[in-house]
């Protein structure tokens, strides 16, 4: 089966993300993961990528970024990722697929699912159990909008900063929105191309020309054949 055409506007962002083959873990280390940060920092202006939230997970990366040029994302997470396996292959002695399948997008409405879906990555750990608080994880975006830390991968949320002009109130109503229970779910990211409301997904999908819900990857099932 061809591969459908990735769907990458210019004027919204999109959330990406990326797994390892067979769910095996992509970093072993801590500083893996602080030299895929470099990687990400490295090419995003070459190829004008503007990062506003990302989380790397053991095994799965999360980005939402914006594009000013749609030809760019694709040769930027190229070179970002095979410059990391490159770094993974010769320190691990690695051989064979690294990541599985080519990485996955949805395109987000600005304002304010940008926010809900920053906020559904930045509480990636806490639902691993592998901290108790999203500000005890380093490699996340959470302690540059909840604490005020200097991450200079990231470029501020529009709608992060539409919360208010004083940077301590916005941190203040940043925290406050990431523990209340409402977010989008992980299916919702999994299986629809467009994260928005519903006049949004419509105004989309007429657009675009391709509907919300995503096929499955690979071949279609056969179809069953009953006896006579």
């Amino acid at each position: 089966m061809p591969r459908t055409r990735r769907l990458v506007p210019e004027d919204l962002p999109l959330h990406i993300w990326i797994r390892g083959n067979n769910k095996q873990w992509i970093f072993r280390a801590p500083e893996d993961k602080e030299y895929y940060l470099a990687q990400l920092y490295r090419f995003k202006q070459p190829h004008e990528i503007v990062i506003y939230h990302y989380c790397l997970m053991d095994n799965h990366i999360h980005i939402i970024l914006g594009v000013r040029r749609s030809e760019g994302l694709s040769r930027f997470m190229l070179r970002v990722n095979l410059s990391y396996f490159s770094l993974y292959r010769d320190k691990y002695g690695y051989c064979g697929h690294f990541f599985q399948n080519r990485f996955h997008s949805n395109i987000i409405d600005s304002d304010p699912y940008l926010l809900q879906c920053g906020k559904y990555i930045e509480l990636n750990p806490v639902r691993a159990k592998m901290v108790e608080a999203p500000e005890h994880y380093q490699f996340s975006s959470y302690p540059y909008y909840a604490l005020g830390a200097e991450d200079p991968l990231v470029s501020p949320d529009p709608a992060y900063l539409a919360l208010s002009s004083v940077p301590e109130k916005r941190r203040t109503l940043y925290t406050t929105f990431v523990v209340d229970p409402s977010t989008v779910s992980s299916q919702r990211l999994r299986d629809q191309r467009y994260i928005g409301s519903d006049a949004f997904i419509k105004k989309a999908e007429a657009f675009w020309g391709f509907p919300n819900k995503k096929h499955p990857v690979g071949r279609p099932p056969k179809a069953r054949q009953t006896k006579e």
